[in-house]
């Protein structure tokens, strides 16, 4: 009998655990969509939104930029030298570009934008959004008659989508001139074949997976640390247990983003 009452309480955590899982995730979803809602409506930028959305955005910017861009030129660097070697020695070196461009450029960058600025920019923006909030904060913005969601969430998400997109693109760049460096020298006669191959790995529907997947990965990687500091209860134990939650429900986001444009792309 004890050990039915236990596997039937085990049984019962396992149900609420699931219930506050797929609750929490809902609320994600709803956030999302209200901050896209404001994002694209004209009202929301009013003329005293703009110096405060300028801030966000050069803060959540230009501090990270340099910095992952080297990071990801020198590994980037390795990677290129280890497919061009590895492809000379097998006789496939018209595959080199191919496969450092799928690899290197429509991969790892993206994914490695999306978790450096989680990391650097929207968990601590979370964390700040927490503050703030048991400072109460939203308490006299909501006395002066102002939306919570359109001064203090929508500039900070909107900047941390920013920050993924500038830095992958910046990244992106770079690493398409560090591998024609690699393969091709200072020579400028193969640009024209090069922009060829690369034009032929970027067809339509690439592009548009491409385009896609930075967008979803930025707009999990601003959201749900925002969500998290938003719907987290006040006791300590329980916020390090939702942030805990919340960054396994990005991991989780991101890697099921990727896994839907690797089939998306190759099946």
């Amino acid at each position: 009998m004890d050990f039915i009452a236990r596997l039937h309480a085990a049984l019962l955590d396992l149900g609420r655990g699931a219930l506050r899982w797929f609750a929490n995730g809902w609320r994600i979803v709803h956030l999302g969509a209200v901050i896209l809602v404001l994002a694209v409506s004209p009202s929301s930028y009013r003329r005293g939104f703009w110096p405060l959305l300028a801030q966000q955005l050069y803060g959540a910017t230009m501090p990270v930029l340099l910095w992952f861009t080297v990071l990801s030129a020198l590994l980037g660097l390795v990677l290129i030298r280890i497919v061009v070697v590895t492809a000379l020695s097998y006789g496939l070196s018209q595959y080199a570009v191919d496969m450092v461009v799928r690899v290197l450029v429509l991969e790892l960058i993206p994914l490695g934008a999306a978790l450096f600025v989680a990391l650097r920019i929207t968990i601590p923006q979370g964390a700040e959004l927490m503050a703030l909030r048991r400072q109460g904060a939203f308490e006299a913005c909501q006395a002066q008659g102002r939306d919570v969601l359109h001064w203090f969430v929508l500039p900070r998400a909107l900047a941390g989508m920013f920050s993924v997109f500038m830095l992958a693109a910046v990244s992106c760049l770079v690493a398409l001139v560090l591998a024609y460096l690699n393969i091709y020298g200072f020579n400028p006669w193969a640009i024209g074949s090069y922009t060829r191959i690369v034009g032929q790995v970027f067809n339509p529907v690439v592009t548009l997976i491409f385009t896609f997947k930075t967008f979803f990965f930025a707009l999990t990687v601003a959201l749900i640390p925002l969500a998290s500091s938003l719907y987290a209860a006040a006791s300590t134990d329980r916020r390090a247990g939702g942030e805990l939650q919340s960054l396994v429900r990005m991991f989780l986001a991101l890697l099921a983003i990727e896994l839907v444009s690797l089939m998306g792309n190759y099946y």
